[in-house]
């Protein structure tokens, strides 16, 4: 197979709710936006990813899916989200294998894993 391209699609019960989540709330800047109302779909940068949240689903997400985001200052990011409302089911924690991550929720209960790499960790060292 060759890859071309790929993103994330996330299909949420409330669509709008969602995309106010994800635009507003995280702050994550648009790829491209199409429709109007319930045929509205948007997709974000998520780094060096896509994630598409468009339609509905009357299904709640699964948790063996995660969205995992990194950022560079992962304490800032859970105070500012904490702030505004957002479910954090774990604060930052450092991991045993030298990441510090924290777990928040989006509107439907979907995992959201925010991730800093520390500056000594093997990650950020060229090999």
């Amino acid at each position: 197979m060759d890859i071309l391209a790929s993103r994330i699609l996330l299909h949420p019960a409330d669509l709008e709710r969602s995309l106010r989540f994800y635009g507003e709330t995280l702050g994550l800047a648009v790829f491209r936006e199409w429709g109007a109302d319930a045929h509205r779909g948007v997709v974000f940068f998520v780094g060096s990813g896509l994630l598409e949240v468009s339609g509905s689903s009357g299904e709640p997400p699964s948790g063996a899916v995660r969205l995992l985001l990194q950022v560079r200052d992962v304490q800032h990011e859970w105070r500012r989200l904490a702030a505004a409302g957002v479910a954090i089911e774990e604060e930052p924690t450092g991991k045993p294998w030298g990441l510090i991550e924290m777990v928040a929720r989006d509107p439907d209960g979907l995992a959201i894993v925010i991730v800093e790499v520390p500056p000594h960790h093997p990650q950020r060292r060229a090999a």
